[in-house]
């Protein structure tokens, strides 16, 4: 009887054993590692939800599902460009599969210098080459590729489409946002195209909300007609801030990105920025599958668009022309 007992036990233990030996395999691939995506940004998350949609849909046609089989580390300097260096050296640290940067060139810029070995995927309003990011936009030739939307055409279409909004405008100020990468090229190119279109210029810097604020009591005393608005990290997260000081002092405003007008903005013409991280999202997921930056060429951005906020018009008079709301992509009324 003893022998049996010891003998039931031991075959209690095997089957015990058994058991566990065969949940091995499930553990092992409950606990598989992801690829990580390292998604580094000069702004902050609550103003970049459409961008992160296009980001993630990009992932998703090239085959990966965030959460399923990627991983992202997101890392948010929250508008203070003095963070992203620490911010780029982590995700190093982190051994990330790939890093993606938006919209700064500054941004992109820590990237390459905190790694040569992990990929970098860039979306940047500057010029890649003359930024340094990259030989050129056909062959990259390092560990960097991405996304570029800035051209001077641009610029001057939407400060043209300004212009006709309010024919009979003379003076335009133009806010710099000095949290993006290349302000004073910046500057420089819309002042050109604004004194070749006969208009007298006036040129505003802002880095801090207090200082969007002064530039705004400085027009509300200057009075120009228009105001043009740049693109960059400060700019996006105030937004709000942006437009609503440009109704309170019935400034006609025009903006890089259709998240302007969403938030009561006027107007803007500019890259669908959302399709641009898109792109990167795309690009990510070739490097993913083994494709080297190196041999992926830079994407130029081509799809834009024009978004008008007639509720807007109509609080600040103004009848936006026909011939403006023909070509626009968006009527928000």
């Amino acid at each position: 009887m003893k022998h049996r007992i010891q003998f039931l036990r031991r075959r209690r233990e095997f089957i015990t054993l058994l058991g566990g030996a065969a949940a091995w395999p499930l553990a092992a691939r409950a606990q598989k590692v992801l690829p990580t995506i390292g998604f580094l940004n000069p702004a902050s998350a609550d103003s970049y939800e459409h961008r992160l949609r296009g980001f993630q849909r990009g992932l998703k046609e090239i085959g990966f599902v965030e959460g399923e089989n990627v991983a992202v580390e997101y890392r948010w300097a929250e508008n203070r460009l003095d963070r992203v260096p620490a911010l780029a050296a982590d995700l190093v640290r982190r051994r990330v599969s790939v890093i993606v940067t938006g919209t700064s060139p500054a941004t992109s810029l820590a990237a390459k210098a905190a790694t040569t070995t992990i990929p970098v995927v860039f979306v940047v309003s500057g010029d890649p080459v003359g930024l340094g990011l990259v030989s050129s936009l056909a062959r990259p030739g390092g560990n960097l590729t991405g996304v570029n939307f800035f051209n001077l055409e641009l610029l001057a279409k939407r400060l043209a489409i300004l212009h006709d909004i309010v024919p009979s405008a003379t003076r335009v100020a133009i806010l710099i946002d000095l949290s993006a990468g290349t302000p004073d090229q910046m500057a420089r190119d819309v002042g050109e195209a604004a004194s070749s279109m006969g208009l007298e210029v006036q040129i505003l810097r802002a880095a801090t909300a207090a200082e969007i604020d002064e530039a705004f009591a400085k027009m509300a005393a200057d009075r120009p007609n228009i105001l043009f608005t740049t693109g960059g990290p400060l700019f996006n997260t105030r937004r709000l801030q942006l437009t609503m000081l440009a109704v309170r002092y019935g400034i006609v405003a025009s903006y890089a990105s259709r998240d302007y007008p969403e938030a009561g903005g006027l107007m803007s013409y500019g890259t669908d920025v959302t399709d641009a991280f898109r792109q990167a999202g795309i690009y990510a997921g070739r490097v993913l599958k083994g494709a080297k930056p190196a041999d992926l060429p830079v994407v130029q951005a081509t799809k834009f668009e024009l978004v008008i906020n007639r509720q807007t018009a109509r609080i600040l008079g103004l009848a936006i022309p026909q011939s403006v709301l023909v070509a626009a992509d968006e009527v928000i009324e």
